[in-house]
């Protein structure tokens, strides 16, 4: 059975590219080449809430991930919400971002319950996990939830 990480991270920096690149340095998965997919979790997996990933292989690997992220320039609030359900088979990702984290987390709430109504799949938990950061206008303030599918491949 594989795992899947759920990881956060948020940081400001001077430009948009580098507080994201920041906000994954902060969830340790910065060193990978991440490629999104929608939102399906295999049924043979487990979702783990570590924070920040383990060591999941070699710098310039491909990494698997499904990821909410939101950046702003602004003074105020970014939140980034990542939500999964799952039960005795496959299970369900939905992701929001946005300024207010309890709008976000109703949203991917709310976005579970239709993915769920989507499936004829049992489904027994649900979690969420939403990352705030509080920007100040000095630079760019991203946050991020992802959840990084295992180990990461040789991408040559």
């Amino acid at each position: 059975m594989s795992t899947i990480y759920v990881v956060s991270g948020s940081a400001t920096a001077p430009t948009a590219m580098a507080s994201y690149d920041a906000a994954l340095a902060a969830a340790n998965i910065h060193n990978y080449n991440l490629v999104a997919v929608s939102s399906v979790i295999p049924a043979d997996a487990t979702v783990e809430t570590v924070g920040s990933a383990p060591d999941l292989g070699p710098a310039g690997n491909r990494l698997t991930v499904v990821e909410a992220r939101a950046t702003t320039g602004e003074t105020g609030t970014v939140s980034a919400g990542l939500g999964w359900t799952t039960g005795d088979g496959p299970g369900l990702f939905y992701e929001a971002s946005g300024t207010d984290p309890e709008t976000v987390e109703s949203a991917v709430r709310e976005g579970l319950d239709a993915g769920r109504g989507l499936r004829e799949w049992s489904f027994d938990d649900e979690a969420v996990a939403v990352t705030t950061a509080d920007a100040d206008g000095e630079g760019y303030t991203t946050a991020l939830t992802v959840a990084a599918y295992g180990q990461s491949e040789p991408i040559l």
